[in-house]
This record gives C-alpha cells, structure tokens and sequence, in this order.
C-alpha cells in the first residue's frame, strides 16, 4: 500500500469529500496535497461520475478521475441505506471539514444538512460548492462551468474580437476556481475556528469564480459604462501585452509600461515606433492597437520565435514562448517546481499528473498516494472509525456500502 501524506501543513486534518466531478474534488486535491486525510466518500452504484468520463482511459482506469482525486482514500457508500447514513454520520461525527457540491437541500433531505451537522459536530466546518451559491434567485438552479462562464460574463470577453461568436475559456476555469475558492474559505474558517471553537457553513459558487475572473473589465464597465468586448490575447488596459506570430510560431510579449515599451523598441531595432504619435504613451497605444499590432508582426515575422525569445530575455523583457500542454509537461521549470509528479496506481500503473502549486519552505506538501479504486478503502477506514469486521461484513452484504 502507498504511503499516505503525512508531511504537510494540514497534517492531521480530517475532510470528508461527498463533492464530486471538478469544483469539490479539485478543493480536496489541494488539501490533502497539503497533508489532509481526505475521505472520499463516493455513491452506490457508480462512485463519482469522472469515473466515466472516459477516453481517455488507462488500464481502464479514467484519466479524468485519477487526476482529480490523487492522495484521497476512498470509500463507496450508499447513502440512501440507513446502513449507509450510520456510517456518514460516523465519519462526521469528528471531522473537521466537509466539503459537498450537491444542490440546495439535498443535504438536508438525507439528514446531513448544515443545521443537523452543526449539532452532531459544532467544530464542524461545512464547504457547499454549487453553481450558483445557497442564497438568492438562482440558488436551486443547478450549475455547469460552461453555464457559469457565460453568465459571469468571462465569454462575452474571450476570443478573438468583437462580433465573432462567443468562446468559452479552454479550461473549466469556474470549476477550478471554485474549488480553490472553497479550498481558501475553509482555511480561513479554521483560523476562526483556532480563535473561537466554532466551526462554520463556508458557501462559494462557479458563477461567483467566473465573476472574480473580471476584475480588470469590470472596473473598465464600472468606470465608463461600456461593457468591454473580445480581444484575443490583448490586455484591456495595457499595450503591447499580448501574443505576436514570428516566423515560425508565437510568442507572448509584454511590454505592457513605458520602460518595457522602450525597450522593445530597442530589441526590435526600431527606433522609429517609439516617436511615432500614435505608440507614444500607453493610451496612444490603447487607441491605435491594431496599427500598433500590425506594425509590431511585421518585425516578429522577421524572425524565429527561439531567436526573439533570446534576444528579449537578453534585454530582460518579459516575454514566453506559447506551448502545447505537451511542452509545458516538458518544460525544465515545471518540472523543476515539481509541477509534474508520478504515483504507482494499483491498476493504471505508473501515472503523471500535476503537482501542488504551493511550496512550503518546513512542512512540504506530496504527492504520494494515486487516486482510490472505487470502494478500495471503505473497509480500512471504517475499521478506524470503530466498525468492527462484523458490523462491516454486515453493511456489505445490506448494500450499504462497498468493499
């Protein structure tokens, strides 16, 4: 059996995940890579839907799930048993955390609503994700990262330019943004809890994620009225900063204040675009962006973007490469951040995935244990919850739960 991430600076925290698919399982990522024991406890029949969100697959094991729930021990439970709540309540009775991402009063219907665990377990901290939060008009609706995106206003500002369809963001930046959302909300309320005893409802949804992601235009609606459109990779304030084709690929630039703008104009060998009027200052910049995009392509495409890229970095501009996910795999600074780690599935195999973003210079974080099959813990943990091999035996053959 792998060993378990004990190292961390939650170390000794317990969470038991009910959440499932994205938002929830990427909260739980971040804090059992941090060293919780998270829990995670997944439906009868089934488990958790990624489990099927399949190809791509790996000895039949879904990529999809074994990126999400790494370094979490993992248990099959039906909770619509009486056998299968005994045991829920059981977990809860002395967790710190519980994290949920159903809709509104799901919980509450099965007996394990805020109210109802705040009496079991008043140290206990209760995390719903949802697609739109546990208050307000939209509050039943249940939620997807495409639907927030949306209405959050992140599509109407991504993708090419103005009039061209709406795009939604490649990654499901709700989803991922709501889970560390939720992740920060229960760090934050077990600081309240250190100070007062009490544990807490810590509630975030997809929609308030997407909302957080437009911060700079909403300060431009804020401040004139108008509602900021498309601009491929352009900055809405700032220019240039954004990506430029050379003469075989792209590369990002940013040279988005007048020291860097100078500067570039100095890489680039044109000395004239610094006194032209219209590239003068950055509002003159803003005005006449696309000139200003045009005649900075036309010195890019003179060039390879390895060739460029030397050269900037040489002047200590910022500036990148664009990578496939590939490269970025390969890239010597993910992997010197660790940011690409392997662990040894019990089925799968050897497996990649994505390390903890987080570094800590005396408690580090790990990345030790693969996902759970399903049901693959549910006997070990309920063991140390009290259950003797008897009561467990007997909860499996009810159906209760799953070994």
């Amino acid at each position: 059996m792998p060993p378990s991430p004990t190292t961390g600076p939650l170390a000794g925290l317990k969470v038991i995940e009910l959440s499932h698919v994205m938002a929830g399982p990427a909260c739980g990522l971040m804090l059992a890579d941090m060293g919780a024991d998270v829990i995670k406890v997944e439906k009868i029949p089934g488990g958790d839907d990624t489990r099927r969100s399949i190809p791509p697959a790996i000895n039949g094991e879904s990529a999809a799930y074994m990126m999400m729930n790494r370094n979490k021990r993992g248990l099959a439970v039906d909770l619509k048993t009486e056998g299968g709540k005994r045991v829920l309540r059981r977990l809860l009775a002395d967790a710190d955390v519980v994290t949920e991402n159903y809709r509104r009063d799901t919980m509450e219907k099965m007996g394990f609503g805020y109210e109802a665990l705040k009496s079991l377990n008043p140290r206990l901290i209760y995390c719903s994700i949802s697609g739109f939060g546990r208050t307000g008009p939209y509050a039943d609706r249940g939620g997807f990262d495409l639907v927030a995106q949306g209405m959050s206003g992140l599509m109407s500002i991504t993708g090419e330019g103005p009039g061209r369809p709406p795009v939604k963001v490649g990654a499901p930046v709700t989803d991922i943004t709501a889970g560390l959302l939720a992740c920060m909300g229960i760090l934050a309320a077990l600081n309240h809890r250190h100070l007062t005893g009490r544990g807490q409802m810590v509630d975030t949804s997809l929609f308030e994620a997407g909302i957080t992601h437009t911060y700079w235009q909403s300060a431009i609606a804020f401040a004139s009225g108008t509602a900021p459109q498309p601009m491929g990779s352009a900055h809405p304030l700032n220019a240039p900063y954004q990506a430029f084709q050379t003469a075989d690929g792209w590369i990002t630039v940013g040279a988005a204040n007048q020291p860097n703008w100078l500067r570039l104009v100095e890489v680039l060998e044109a000395p004239d675009l610094a006194q032209d009027p219209r590239f003068r200052t950055n509002p003159d910049r803003m005005a006449h962006l696309a000139e200003l995009e045009a005649a900075l392509t036309a010195h890019f495409r003179r060039r390879s973007s390895a060739d460029w890229l030397a050269r900037l970095e040489a002047s200590g501009m910022p500036a990148g490469p664009v990578l496939d996910i590939n490269q970025m795999h390969r890239d010597p600074q993910a992997l010197a951040r660790s940011m690409i780690v392997e662990t040894d599935h019990p089925v799968a195999g050897p497996i990649k995935a994505l390390g903890l973003p987080i570094k800590f210079s005396d408690s580090p974080g790990c990345c030790l244990r693969p996902a759970p099959l399903y049901g693959q813990h549910t006997g070990e943990v309920l063991l140390e919850y009290g259950f003797t091999a008897a009561e467990i035996d007997a909860l499996a053959a009810s159906g209760a739960i799953r070994i």
